[in-house]
């Protein structure tokens, strides 16, 4: 089967090669697939998608009329995804709903650490020979509060590593995990969570419903002086606000893998451009914010487990199967 893969990176296609299945017959496409490079998957079966490719209806429109019969995506999120259309088009789509899920939370981890301990700054000082502690200053995180929007596998596997710091750990979510409840965490409604943190790491999904949950509101409920973590979907964070937050204090750390318009950005070599996007110029001006290119689920690990699980569902929509992935 034909499978036409867009936004490929070098180590995509090294993936591939290593972990997905030798029946299946790869074309790497450098670009994101929108409505122009959709005309490119005439006689392919199906399409394999990342995160910031265009899915609208009318790019499904035009893989259908091309032959495609099924989008594979190599990742979880699929906010970028029309799904009515597909349906309507019957376009079958399937996701990676876990792959590594420690990748993230351990991800989530290094910014908190990073960004408390300033342990970016201290990297450039000493190799400029300057060892002077001034502007380095941290606090412990044991016994601190951190809250957690989200607690599926990626957030239970934070808030593990948080338990283990010794802190607080409060979560919100629809679901309520038992587990986590077990091992000492404890659920509470999303305006204590704001109010009662001291570190706020985001891991949800993006939908109508959490669209910039970070937002004015929220943000004035927050401590003065608040950290917050986003490793999951850029569009949770009005960066606006967050920006005007961090003028008025109110933000004391900020820490992103994500950013709400990355599609432009994000998984690509700018250094020799010129970056029109004024709002993520301003964030790069604050001192207290660190910002990482969506490298959260770049691990070996996890790289495997998409490469294989993206196979696996290239395999079931051959034979006409489900297999548990599927949208």
């Amino acid at each position: 089967m034909k499978v036409a893969v867009f936004s490929s990176k070098k180590y995509d296609q090294t993936s591939f090669a290593q972990w997905a299945d030798a029946r299946l017959e790869f074309s790497f496409f450098d670009g994101p697939l929108d409505l122009q490079s959709a005309k490119l998957t005439q006689g392919y079966a199906a399409v394999c998608a990342f995160v910031n490719d265009n899915l609208s209806a009318p790019v499904l429109t035009e893989l259908k009329a091309a032959g495609v019969g099924m989008i594979a995506l190599r990742c979880a999120g699929f906010n970028n995804v029309d799904l009515a259309a597909a349906k309507k088009l019957d376009l079958r789509v399937a996701r990676v709903p876990a792959y590594s899920p420690e990748a993230v939370a351990e991800h989530t981890v290094a910014m908190i650490l990073c960004l408390n301990r300033k342990l970016h700054k201290a990297y450039n000082r000493v190799r400029d020979d300057n060892f002077a502690l001034d502007g380095l200053l941290g606090f412990n995180l044991h016994g601190k509060t951190a809250g957690l929007v989200g607690t599926g596998r990626i957030g239970a596997a934070t808030a593990r590593i948080l338990l283990g710091f010794g802190m607080q750990v409060l979560c919100y979510d629809i679901q309520v995990n038992d587990e986590l409840v077990k091992a000492g965490v404890r659920y509470v409604p999303l305006e204590k969570l704001w109010t009662e943190s001291d570190v706020i790491s985001l891991h949800c999904p993006l939908n109508p419903q959490t669209q910039h949950i970070i937002n004015a509101d929220s943000l004035a409920l927050m401590k003065d002086g608040v950290m917050v973590i986003n490793t999951s979907r850029g569009g949770l964070i009005d960066t606006k606000a967050v920006i005007k937050a961090l003028k008025g204090r109110k933000i004391g750390y900020l820490g992103l893998d994500v950013y709400e318009q990355e599609a432009d950005l994000f998984f690509q070599d700018l250094s020799g451009q010129l970056i029109e996007d004024e709002v993520f110029k301003r964030l790069l001006t604050f001192p207290n914010v660190l910002i990482t290119g969506h490298q959260a689920f770049f691990t070996a690990e996890a790289l495997q487990q998409i490469c294989q699980v993206t196979s696996d569902n290239l395999l079931a929509f051959q034979a006409n199967r489900l297999n548990g992935n599927e949208l």
